[in-house]
């Protein structure tokens, strides 16, 4: 494929992925090959204001627009005055439901390019206008974002960019940064899924197994909701230094500590897309979502999970078996990846 000409070129991207996180984040690769192709582009992102703080992480994204669902009607007739207003010329529907499919439309563009309707939910597709080969979800959901270039003409680079990589911790300034001055694992305690996190006794029983792979160093993290959480299991291991940040951290901040981390270990969340977005090794913990769709980029032959009859069930609550499937996955498993790790070498 050639580079596209200035008079093919279109002028006034929007895409449109409003959530999850881990979904924007792998999102995310396709900002740096649309402006390669299209180096006069401006590139508009809208989002939700739970993944807004992400995108504005991306020095390649001109304009971020935030939709403000607690507002209602009046939010979505705000949105659709300020969209409008850009003249899009593109749009990207990234994310394959009615209310996107409405906003895609919203936006005006003529060439409105959406998931092949099979893949779709909610009548996505009649909002748009063009459309992605059928994949289902047998391919990595990064991959299936990716074949939005093709339609639009745009080679898949080499190498892909989330546009996080100059995020590290020498550019954040926070009190817990001198904690973190020797190689330390990241401990995510959480996710946005009850049904996907790994329960307490896990992360209590692989605390105290881990001083023996030379780790000495644990950075916990999570929201606000895991907070007591990270408070007992800091308690609990005393053979180890750790770095409560559980409630405490920017999203920036996140993302520099993900990326600075020897190895994170965590269920299929937000953060573990991060790790996978500036290449942090990440040992992924699989119930309830399928493995060859959300592993994080790079880390596919470290996930972990459990072999259960009804997983992968794709419900965000466990339907009465008290999350067996992430309940049997074991410390000392996950301790052997984490020794796997360790034994790499850096390039």
């Amino acid at each position: 494929m050639t580079r596209a000409t200035a008079a093919q070129a279109p002028r006034n991207v929007l895409i449109v992925l409003m959530g999850s996180l881990g979904d924007v984040v792998r999102g995310l690769a396709l900002v740096d090959a649309c402006k390669a192709a299209w180096s006069e582009c401006s590139i508009t992102w809208l989002v939700e204001p739970a993944c807004a703080g992400i995108v504005r992480l991306h020095p390649r994204i001109d304009r971020v627009v935030v939709f403000e669902r607690s507002r209602g009607l009046a939010g979505v007739l705000n949105l659709r005055r300020e969209l409008r207003r850009e003249r899009f010329d593109v749009t990207l529907d990234l994310q394959r439901h009615l209310k996107s499919g409405i906003f895609s439309w919203l936006s005006g563009a003529k060439r409105r390019v959406g998931f092949n309707p099979k893949d779709t939910k909610e009548c996505n597709w009649l909002f748009n206008t063009e459309f992605i080969a059928e994949s289902a979800e047998s391919i990595p959901k990064v991959e299936h974002y990716l074949k939005f270039l093709g339609v639009l003409g745009i080679p898949v680079p080499e190498q892909l960019s989330s546009g996080l990589e100059h995020i590290t911790l020498a550019n954040i300034s926070a009190d817990w940064k001198g904690e973190l001055s020797e190689p330390y694992l990241g401990l995510v305690l959480g996710s946005s899924w009850d049904s996907k996190d790994w329960p307490e006794e896990g992360y209590a029983g692989l605390l105290g197994a881990l001083e023996a792979e030379g780790l000495r160093t644990v950075v916990l993290l999570g929201d606000r909701s895991k907070v007591e959480m990270a408070a007992r299991l800091e308690a609990s291991a005393t053979a180890l230094k750790i770095v409560n940040l559980a409630g405490k951290t920017t999203l920036k901040e996140l993302v520099g500590v993900l990326q600075g981390a020897r190895v994170c270990v965590g269920p299929d969340s937000g953060p573990a897309h991060i790790c996978g977005a500036v290449g942090t090794r990440h040992i992924t913990l699989f119930g309830p979502t399928p493995m060859i769709r959300n592993a994080p980029r790079g880390s596919e032959e470290l996930s972990l999970s459990s072999l259960v009859g009804c997983s992968p069930c794709k419900r965000r609550i466990c339907p009465g078996l008290n999350k067996v499937c992430m309940r049997l996955i074991s410390p000392e498993s996950v301790l052997q990846r984490i020794g796997d790790v360790i034994s790499e070498k850096r390039p």
